[in-house]
Parts: C-alpha cells; structure tokens; sequence
C-alpha cells in the first residue's frame, strides 16, 4: 500500500527561485506535461533562466532581488 502522498510546498528564496516540493504536475501554458525528475523543483522567478520554467542559477549573475 502506498503512503499517503505528501502535501505540495512552495517556497520563496529570497532573491531566489521558487522551490516546490510535493506532488504536482508541471504544464507548458499550452497544457502540455513537463516531466519532473526530482521531488524538489526550483522554478525561475527572474525571468532570465535559459532552462525555464527551472532556475538555472543566473538570478545571481543578473542581481534579481526579491522578498
């Protein structure tokens, strides 16, 4: 018998990505599915990823702030 599943968290870094961990599907706007590798995501919230919707670090490079 499977566990119950864990409930989705999504939290804030500051001047960070967004991090998700739990179940959840990921979706183009068009609907279609992403696949997820991991349990924890980090989604972009500069804007400027070359990996969206994941963060690929370069909110550092560009000095994105954010609460």
């Amino acid at each position: 018998m499977a566990g119950k599943p864990e409930p989705t968290q999504i939290i804030a870094c500051p001047n960070g990505p967004l991090l998700v961990r739990g179940e959840m599907d990921l979706t183009t706007p068009d609907g279609e599915p992403i696949e997820r590798t991991r349990k924890t995501v980090a989604l972009c919230r500069c804007g400027v990823s070359a990996i969206k919707p994941f963060c690929d670090g370069t909110h550092k490079a560009i000095g994105f702030k954010a609460p």
